[in-house]
């Protein structure tokens, strides 16, 4: 065993507790990061294992608003085995007319479920007049096995409870509990009307060795103005999937941030631990220890125990997975695919290594620097300032430390935008604490002596100023844009329904009801205000004359994820206005013009007078962009990215969408007078639609508030450390208070002066950096009110000082407790 191994073990065993800090940060860094790495890794691993069954076959093709023609259903079926789902909205109401629910109505043939297992309580299938119902419809409706209920125009029995649905999670979001029945059973509720909003959906299973995402890109090659879209069982489960890689992205910047707070405290407690151990590094120069020997002995002490650190974060990472498994599994979208990933753990390990040398360097290489005789006298060292070649080391790990976060992200540009921003707040702090210091030093004394005390301890030889400013603010304002986000988060489900919402939102009323909706309306809510658009599905497929399905790498926009809602009106809609571009006039009778919603628009690069095709029930419509609109969206009426001009598209058969504003007080007598009468219309609460979206943000904001406690204790454990490591030059102020006659409350009202004028400034600090922060999750990531609370942040803040004032305090004690004679005798 060489000689730095012989001395750092002996000296490791004797007195390294003092590297607790350095274990303890490096333990909540690496294990935030693959705990957050893994348990994404797991779900997407689960999602990418199970897509086949997720999607239902190898193969599907979907359109909106009709059924597949003879041609096309012939290509399906000689392509492979094929079943027919058609997916639509219902209202499913006691036959003693005593409650209704909106359900996803899915109706099925014989060959469903390609893949999986149907799983029903009795083991049957529905035909003719019957269905299966979920569970929660059952206890909502209060309605048993054997039981009838009318659906549409049709009066079902019950015969089953669904258990298990195979494709539930590829199928997209509900707006309420499932409904299976077969085809018969969908004819007979007449709720497939011209024009009415329903989904077709041909699910293959191909030949061995087929390449799905080929066979579906020539097929909708084959069909060009039919609207189709083809999905193969990677793109399963596709906005499900981009959710979780979106949440698991930000979660894993908030674990970067949480080990960039750490890399404070490890060389706080690197510093602090080697301060220490002055007197040993002073003997073994004297006994003749070369500087490089030293070096080595506390490099090999500090990877020890950083090691150590490492290995435990990321048994408690890998182990994380397991953990949401048993506590929370039902809560998540699917079971995590249990087992050890390796890449997070890799990359969580390589972040922690780079942070440990980054952070641990300085001191390193100061206590490399210091002469012995320094040491001996036990003094404050003078001034140190780092060769080149520690600073080309701290750059290089610097570099390689942004390489390994940005190139690991799943959002690289982000990714890069929030490591530069934390450098830059990092030393923008450090810059701000050597300000303080030269500012302090330089202001005016205070008359009274402890305010005099407490500047002086800002900016007195030795102190820990910078260091400290650089922990708070970082912590600060972390646990600001944290407040700010979990509020926020918290405002959006609490508000519900805005004040100005509809009470209702009807689907599938058809043209010709419209005057009796209207009448019924009225009749059970005198007063109310109903709003009715007409409305089509409708599929983007080119762009200037590009299509879509040519592009390499078309723009990254939900307008061309499948067929979406689209309308036509003469005026400006309502909770609209134009923002470039001229709006066509009342009487317009020309060629297809189309509004689009300005955000959608840049996002797929368009400007006034470039052109979009829309695929709308197998017709090609080219038109061109004659206005860009700003849409109140926050209100929850009817709002469309696309609005056409009425002169061509209105002759598609459509129906109309509208909504109902009315007390709520008469929510009940509207659906039973239009249930009754429509049995065809389906009507869609805000309520449900609100509870839904809550549920959504409530799991998104625990995830957020979880991941905030790892940060917050990381936070809390630099700030101890930053304390410690001016502990042996406080243990020198408050000796030499004593021998001047200070008590123990005066030396203790000093430091807590000292550190509540230091969080106060570093308060407004947070404030200007952790509100931006905040505000750009919300608005940009989370696309939702920005709403902050502000006596939350307030409460924030009060708490981080307390804490500070806390600690502070506390970790001045050992230092009260020195003797002065003892501290004499040390001198």
């Amino acid at each position: 065993m060489t000689l730095g191994w012989r001395f750092a073990l002996r000296d490791l065993r004797a007195g390294g507790r003092g590297l607790w800090l350095l274990a303890l940060c490096l333990f909540l860094g690496t294990a935030a990061l693959s705990g957050i790495g893994s348990l994404s890794a797991s779900i997407l691993g689960a999602l990418q294992t199970q897509s086949r069954s997720i999607l239902g076959g190898d193969l599907e093709m979907r359109v909106s608003q009709r059924r597949a023609t003879v041609e096309e259903g012939a290509a399906f079926a000689a392509a492979g085995t094929v079943s027919e789902i058609i997916r639509s909205r219902a209202m499913a109401e006691r036959i003693d007319g005593r409650g209704s629910v909106l359900v996803a109505l899915k109706a099925v043939d014989d060959r469903w479920p390609l893949i999986g297992q149907l799983m029903v309580k009795p083991n049957v299938r529905p035909h003719g007049l019957q269905a299966v119902i979920a569970p929660a419809l059952a206890d909502r409706l209060g309605l048993h096995v054997g039981d009838a209920v009318r659906i549409g125009l049709a009066r079902m029995r019950i015969v089953g409870l669904l258990a298990t649905d195979p494709d539930s999670l590829g199928e997209g979001f509900n707006f309420g509990p499932t409904v299976l029945i077969d085809q018969a059973g969908l004819d007979a509720t007449g709720v497939i009307q011209p024009g009415s909003l329903y989904e077709s959906r041909y699910r293959m299973l191909l030949p061995r060795g087929t390449d799905a995402k080929k066979l579906g890109d020539h097929f909708t090659h084959m069909f060009p103005s039919a609207g189709w879209t083809a999905r193969a069982p990677d793109e399963a489960a596709g906005t499900l999937r981009r959710g979780i890689e979106q949440l698991g992205q930000f979660l894993l910047l908030v674990g970067l941030a949480a080990l960039a707070i750490a890399g404070i405290g490890v060389g706080s407690g690197v510093s602090a631990y080697l301060a220490g151990k002055t007197r040993a590094i002073a003997t073994l120069k004297v006994l003749g220890a070369h500087s490089r020997t030293i070096a080595t002995m506390f490099l090999i002490q500090l990877g020890l125990v950083a090691g150590g650190g490492i290995v435990a974060g990321l048994a408690v990472g890998a182990a994380l997975p397991w953990l949401v498994t048993e506590v929370a599994g039902s809560a998540l979208p699917v079971t995590p695919q249990l087992g050890l990933y390796p890449a997070p753990l890799l990359v969580a390990t390589g972040l922690g290594v780079l942070v440990a040398l980054l952070f641990a360097l300085p001191a390193l290489a100061r206590a490399r620097s210091v002469p012995a005789a320094t040491l001996l006298r036990d003094a404050l060292a003078s001034t140190y300032r780092p060769s080149l070649i520690v600073v080309a080391g701290m750059i290089a790990l610097l570099l390689a430390l942004i390489a390994l976060a940005v190139l690991t992200a799943s959002d690289r540009t982000i990714a890069l935008g929030f490591v530069g921003a934390t450098i830059l707040l990092v030393a923008a702090l450090w810059l701000l604490g050597l300000v303080l210091r030269f500012v302090l030093a330089r202001l005016p004394r205070p008359r009274r002596p402890l305010f005099r005390l407490a500047l002086a301890n800002l900016h007195r030889p030795g102190a820990q100023t910078d260091r400290l400013v650089v922990a708070l603010g970082l912590g600060f304002s972390l646990f600001v844009a944290l407040a700010v986000i979990n509020t926020s988060l918290s405002s959006e489900i609490a508000a519900g329904a805005p004040a100005k919402a509809p009470r209702f939102f009807i689907i599938d009323l058809q043209p010709e009801d419209e005057a009796r909706f209207r009448t019924l309306v009225n009749g059970a809510a005198p007063g109310a205000t109903i709003e009715a658009v007409p409305s089509l599905r409708g599929a983007i497929v080119a762009l200037n004359g590009q299509r879509v399905a040519d592009m390499k790498s078309p723009p990254d926009s939900w307008l061309l994820r499948g067929d979406r809602t689209i309308t036509w009106s003469a005026p400006i809609p309502p909770r609209n206005h134009v923002t470039q571009g001229q709006w066509w006039p009342a009487d317009y009778h020309g060629a297809p013009l189309v509004s689009m919603e300005d955000g959608a628009a840049q996002t797929l690069g368009l400007h006034i007078g470039d052109t979009i095709t829309v695929a709308v029930l197998g017709v090609e419509v080219p038109a061109k962009i004659a206005a860009l609109r700003k849409v109140d969206w926050g209100g929850l009426g009817l709002n469309f990215a696309l609005v056409f001009a009425p002169s061509y598209i209105q002759e598609a058969p459509h129906n109309l969408l509208a909504t109902i504003y009315a007390p709520p007080a008469r929510d009940n007598a509207i659906a039973s007078a239009v249930g009754r009468a429509l049995p065809s219309v389906t009507m869609l609460r805000t309520g449900d639609v609100i509870s839904q979206v809550s549920d959504i943000l409530g799991k998104i904001g625990f995830a957020i508030r979880a991941a905030a406690a790892v940060t917050i204790a990381a936070g809390i454990i630099v700030l101890i450390g930053a304390v410690t490591a001016s502990g042996q030059a406080r243990r020198y102020d408050v000796m030499i208070l004593k021998l001047l006659g200070g008590s123990r409350r005066q030396v203790l009202l000093g430091q807590a002066i000292e550190y509540l004028l230091l969080s106060a400034l570093l308060s407004l600090v947070a404030v200007a950096v952790g509100v931006p922060a905040g505000w750009y999750v919300v608005a940009k990531v989370f696309a939702i009110a920005w709403a902050p609370d502000p006596r939350a942040i307030a409460f924030t803040l009060g708490a981080s000082i307390a804490i500070t004032l806390a600690v502070g305090i506390l970790g001045s004690l050992p230092a009260l407790r020195a003797k002065p004679a003892q501290g004499l005798r040390d001198l």
